[in-house]
């Protein structure tokens, strides 16, 4: 069974401005309802329909709730884990989403090259499955200024936290070889 977290990562501030109520009086809110026992989707439905939470909200207080009572441990989603690694490098968009793109490119700084890409919207995004044929990678790409770009990988489906540890590590790892790279 997870352990419970240390506490939300959003300020009270934030979801107080954005939901009209604070942490502590959310998870009231959800105890007092029997949130203990119920799922995911019922905690959502209960904050969608008996509190206006939006959908967005909705799923943050739950997910939240479920770390701090130890039903979720962090970067835990339904279908595995999923972690998120990001990168602002000094370079244009296209070049940034040539070093993706580009197989040569990316054996290069990633030194991976069975990735399989099912979907990419040029300097925009792509969605590639790795190379365990199991888990899923989601890369959008940002410009920041005319020589300026953002990468933001999120990798899904992972096992376990401990291999979302581990790719966590492996993406900060990779960006950085690749800002290296690029900014010479």
């Amino acid at each position: 069974m997870p352990t419970k977290t240390s506490g939300p990562r959003m300020s009270d501030e934030a979801v107080t401005v954005k939901t009209g109520k604070n942490w502590k009086q959310w998870f009231a809110i959800i105890d007092k309802a029997g949130g203990q026992k119920m799922s995911h989707q019922e905690i959502v439905k209960l904050l969608n329909s008996k509190h206006n939470v939006g959908a967005w909200w909705g799923q943050m207080v739950t997910a939240t709730y479920e770390q701090q009572i130890g039903l979720r441990q962090n970067h835990q989603k339904p279908d595995g884990f999923e972690i998120s690694v990001s990168r602002t490098i000094n370079t244009p968009l296209s070049f940034l989403y040539g070093a993706f793109e580009n197989e040569a490119s990316r054996i290069e700084w990633l030194g991976e090259d069975s990735l399989v890409t099912r979907k990419a919207t040029r300097n925009k995004s792509m969605r590639v499955t790795w190379k365990d044929g199991k888990t899923s990678l989601e890369i959008n790409f940002y410009k920041k200024d005319k020589d300026k770009s953002q990468v933001v990988v999120q990798h899904s489906k992972l096992a376990s936290a401990a291999a979302a540890a581990r790719m966590k590590t492996y993406w900060a790892r990779a960006l950085d070889r690749l800002r290296d790279q690029l900014e010479q």
